[in-house]
């Protein structure tokens, strides 16, 4: 349940997905229509209603070559019983357990990208080694859940992988080494999801984090990984391409 919330939560975060709901709201629209509303692509139109399909928020029918677009009103009726129930949220002051755990809150940095291969093909570019290796540029081992690599300014990364779940989820515990790097040692957990989109997959990483230096470092470390995933998953996921490894360079150091 927590799950689904957290699906539509983000698939209302969008105020063109809200302006599509209130569209369709009680009626059939076809796509054609919805994305003749708005001053945007057809193909952004098509991402926004794959994100509200995956969330549950909207059906659709078949008619033809064409599909029809309606909002299930009773889904967003019920994250409202979910949300606002009075007390819900309310922890008891007097609840003697408490004492016996301890609890903390941490940051995440999320960051997602948009690739053209599909969910399973993603998720194998993320556990295959050959594959890895290939969109990432450098050797990327994995042996027994555990991975590691060398980045091509010398960073070395390493961690295990304590779940992986086909073709959807791979939870992490990760670190890495390297001098100038403002984040202090110790591993970090970094979830990693592929969901399914109309023209491809999406991959989005929520990455805890505990300071300021962490979140601005793994903002930059995620974004790299990921870009390099949608600019080379596709050949590299093709035994025949050829790919280039990337040459061993000097890592650049912000002036003070």
């Amino acid at each position: 349940m927590a799950r689904d919330i957290q699906r539509i939560i983000r698939a209302l975060n969008s105020p063109i997905r809200r302006e599509i709901l209130t569209l369709i709201w009680d009626r059939e629209v076809p796509a054609g229509e919805i994305a003749a509303a708005f001053d945007v692509t057809k193909p952004t139109i098509s991402q926004h209603l794959a994100v509200l399909r995956e969330a549950g928020l909207v059906s659709a029918t078949a008619v033809g070559t064409s599909r029809r677009y309606r909002a299930r009103q009773e889904v967003l009726r019920g994250l409202h019983g979910a949300l606002d129930t009075p007390g819900k949220w309310s922890a008891s002051d007097d609840a003697p357990e408490r004492a016996l755990s301890e609890a903390h809150t941490s940051p995440v940095v999320v960051t997602v990208a948009e690739v053209a291969t599909d969910q399973a093909t993603t998720f194998a570019a993320f556990t295959d080694p050959a594959v890895y290796s290939r969109w990432m540029g450098v050797p990327v081992s994995i042996e027994e859940g555990r991975f590691s690599c060398t980045l091509e300014w010398g960073t070395q990364v390493r961690g295990r992988y304590e779940i992986v779940h086909p073709p959807e989820l791979i939870v992490m515990r990760w670190d890495f080494e390297d001098d100038t790097v403002p984040v202090p040692g110790g591993e970090m957990t970094g979830y990693l999801r592929v969901s399914p989109t109309e023209g491809g997959s999406r991959v989005e990483v929520h990455q805890l984090v505990h300071t300021f230096d962490q979140a601005r470092f793994m903002e930059l470390a995620w974004s790299l990984v990921l870009g390099r995933l949608r600019a080379g998953v596709v050949a590299a996921s093709d035994p025949g391409a050829v790919m280039a490894r990337r040459r061993a360079r000097t890592k650049r150091r912000a002036s003070a």
